[in-house]
């Protein structure tokens, strides 16, 4: 569902991501990880066609995003970690816009959007001003905005910031739910506890490089780590053990 094909992407002389290849099946949460300025974000804007690669492909659903973006982008999903909005709209009149763009028919819109607006806790806002919302109440409405068009591939970065527990557990939920039913989520996240609760492979990305893949335990094995703890492996992949050395200093 989500295949990228030996994607370069330059800024000058600077590689912010280098020929990196995965693949991402239907039914499937694929979890995305890296230091800041590793090259996460710089992957999923090209994913999502808000950046050319400077070499390399990109196909969403079957669709390659450069030659056929409009077709990539129906069948996807996207949840940034600062939700973009329509300020000046109601959530509801946001909910009919984007049904409007994606062509949902009033029929669905009713249906889905009450639904999703209710599991998510904005029903009595419904006809509120989006510039009153707490970022939290944002990024709700935007996975509200989401689900009801039922994409075929959604594509989370740090979708958990800005949450409460209850919002964080019923997306966790929700995500578990969507890939039972088949869709591809393919997640960025710093939170390495959820990353191995949630997610089926794991890629981690450093210095725009894929230097490990594949599940938990096969991340763990390629580490040549005995550490069960994969915060300790993720350090010691991405060169992060001053990190512990600090600590240990600290608490000696």
């Amino acid at each position: 569902m989500i295949v990228l094909d030996h994607v370069i992407k330059r800024y000058g002389e600077h590689v912010a991501v280098n020929d990196v290849t995965l693949n991402v099946k239907a039914g499937e949460i694929f979890g995305f990880l890296g230091p800041n300025g590793a090259g996460k974000t710089s992957t999923i804007k090209m994913m999502m066609g808000l950046m050319k690669p400077t070499s390399g492909t990109i196909s969403i659903g079957g669709h390659d995003i450069r030659k056929d973006p409009v077709a990539a982008k129906k069948v996807t999903g996207y949840i940034p970690d600062r939700p973009i909005l329509y300020e000046k709209l109601t959530a509801w009149e946001y909910m009919k816009f984007i049904a409007g763009l994606y062509d949902i028919d009033k029929k669905d819109l009713e249906e889905r959007g009450e639904k999703f607006l209710g599991i998510f806790s904005l029903k009595e806002w419904k006809h509120e001003l989006i510039e009153n919302f707490s970022h939290g109440m944002k990024q709700r409405l935007n996975l509200s905005a989401v689900f009801m068009r039922n994409p075929r591939v959604l594509i989370l970065d740090e979708p958990l910031i800005g949450l409460d527990p209850r919002g964080a557990r019923l997306i966790k939920e929700i995500l578990h739910a969507s890939r039972r039913n088949g869709m591809c989520i393919f997640m960025s996240t710093h939170i390495l506890e959820i990353a191995e609760q949630m997610c089926d492979r794991l890629a981690i990305i450093n210095k725009g490089n894929i230097i490990s893949a594949g599940t938990a335990e096969e991340i763990r094995n390629q580490a040549h780590s005995s550490e069960s703890d994969l915060e300790q492996v993720f350090l010691h992949l991405t060169g992060g053990e001053d990190v512990m050395n600090i600590v240990n200093e600290l608490q000696g």
